[in-house]
């Protein structure tokens, strides 16, 4: 007899990213208090988290424009997981700002976490850490393929005061190989440190991730189908890009008048040379998700559309309303990267906003699980796909995303119609309506349930993550340690199991070799 692996056929998680959990250094980070999420969530029988993407971010601190595709954000290293390595000591912290729990400060977290590194850094440089050394040289061997590449990005931007690289002398912004070779001896402190902090982000990352697969959670990562402008991704692939002879972009991204914005939104990423992808098989797309696969479970590609068909606005434009749809790689592209991970890939289409048929076709020739919010189900009196009875099974459903309100931010702020829809299909009177609507969520035919940690909070519309099209205020919600208690644990465990939710068969299911005749 063979023993079946199984894993729940329907789960259902957590959405919320790492700079927002609780702890006394200004921002969330990998340490503790990442621990005890992880323990909330298995204790509220939950087998997801849901992060956005983890890479280093620029001056809007969006998790969307990054200055890699493969880089990890500093900001996220704990100081106290560096206390335990001897890296840092106690006393480095003595002069710690006042943070404040519900928000995170950037500039003033990115400036006390700078000088903790540095210190860390000369720390490993003077001492002797052999095991930890070890590590290091492993960790950099194994991740040349992108490390070099950012480090010297980095350097390069420091040696240019934060410049936008398309700003830089022709020698930095074109590099030889034997200017290349002078960079890295020229700036080998710099770049060392950057080596070493990707490094410590690293090791504290996969010792989370390993945690959570122990205790029985799979983490969701998020791809940004575009890349920053300014990042080490379009510097050192200029090829892979549409750029001009200087280094600016021809057309960039966005998307056309939506829900979020009547003038759509203009992202003003890049978009990529995708003939030039094509000529080695999409090799720096499969890197990217390989490397994604190391670092997550399953991840979600934010903007699936892009593939079937992309926005371009001329550079320069002051919205997205001059643009036009231009062809995507499509199957092409699938059909590539599915032959190298052997046509197997947890991957979730981000397939919100103006989706074609083509679009829907694309999506599932390849079996991927495409996503349902509920807060457009009652956004108008109209049937729409977001209505859980139109589900297929293969989908994910969200009672809301990190672009959206909270639940209950929702419902206080929408009309008296779309209120009124909602307490109807709900039969409930709207007081718990973030309950209501997890309710709904975790009872639907999804496969995947989804709900951002503020919903289950119940919080309103000042927990909100993001604001899209604004420039200001987004990506620092935090939470303060006492609301992840028992009580919110044991109901959300209790609702999980009522609908079914990541249960393991009670009866193993045993499958014979042989097919016996009575």
């Amino acid at each position: 007899m063979k023993q079946k692996n199984y894993r729940p056929d329907r789960q259902s998680g957590i959405l919320v990213h790492p700079t927002s959990l609780p702890g006394p250094y200004g921002i969330g980070d990998l340490g503790k208090t990442a621990y005890e999420f992880i323990d909330f969530l298995k204790a509220s029988g939950q087998t997801l988290w849901q992060c956005l993407p983890l890479g280093p971010t620029g001056f809007s601190n969006s998790p969307y424009q990054s200055y890699s595709a493969f880089a990890g954000q500093p900001l996220l290293i704990s100081p106290e997981l560096l206390i335990e390595l001897n890296l840092l000591a106690p006393q480095d912290l003595d002069g710690m700002p006042y943070w404040n729990p519900y928000t995170v400060d950037f500039p003033k977290i990115v400036a006390f976490k700078t000088r903790l590194f540095k210190i860390a850094y000369e720390n490993f440089c003077k001492g002797s850490y052999p095991s930890l050394q070890n590590m290091y040289n492993i960790f950099c061997e194994k991740t040349e393929f992108w490390l070099t590449d950012y480090v010297l990005f980095m350097s390069l931007k420091d040696f240019h005061n934060g410049k936008n690289w398309t700003e830089w002398e022709p020698e930095y912004k074109y590099l030889s190989d034997k200017n290349r070779k002078d960079v890295l001896e020229k700036l080998s402190s710099s770049v060392n440190y950057y080596r070493f902090i990707q490094f410590l982000f690293f090791k504290q990352w996969y010792e989370l991730k390993s945690y959570a697969n122990e205790n029985g959670i799979e983490i969701i990562g998020d791809i940004p189908i575009f890349v920053s402008a300014d990042s080490a991704d379009v510097w050192a692939n200029k090829n892979l890009f549409q750029l001009d002879e200087d280094g600016y972009p021809t057309v960039v991204a966005g998307v056309p008048p939506d829900y979020f914005s009547a003038t759509g939104q203009l992202w003003g990423n890049p978009l990529y040379d995708w003939d030039e992808h094509k000529k080695d098989g999409y090799n720096w797309w499969t890197q990217r998700i390989r490397h994604q696969l190391s670092m997550t479970d399953i991840f979600r590609i934010d903007h699936f559309r892009g593939f079937e068909a992309y926005w371009a606005t001329p550079n320069g434009e002051p919205t997205a309303l001059n643009g036009h749809w231009v062809k995507g790689p499509g199957y092409d592209f699938f059909d590539h990267i599915m032959e190298a991970f052997d046509n197997d890939l947890p991957i979730i289409a981000e397939d919100l906003g103006i989706i074609t048929p083509e679009v829907e076709e694309l999506r599932d020739a390849y079996d991927l699980p495409g996503m349902r919010v509920l807060q457009f189900a009652f956004d108008d009196l109209n049937d729409n796909t977001h209505m859980p009875y139109n589900y297929v099974k293969n989908c994910v459903c969200y009672t809301g995303t990190h672009d959206n309100n909270t639940t209950r931010g929702w419902y206080r702020s929408a009309s008296p119609e779309s209120q009124d829809k909602a307490r109807r299909y709900l039969s409930c009177n709207g007081e718990n309506i973030h309950w209501d609507f997890i309710r709904l969520a975790l009872s639907s035919t999804a496969r995947y349930v989804i709900f951002p940690l503020q919903d289950v909070f119940g919080m309103d519309s000042d927990a909100r993550m993001n604001v899209p099209g604004v420039s200001v205020g987004n990506w620092s919600w935090r939470f303060e340690k006492h609301f992840l208690n028992e009580g919110t644990a044991d109901y959300l465990k209790q609702l999980s199991k009522l609908y079914g939710r990541n249960q393991k068969p009670t009866v193993s299911e045993t499958v014979s070799e042989e097919v016996e005749l009575s």
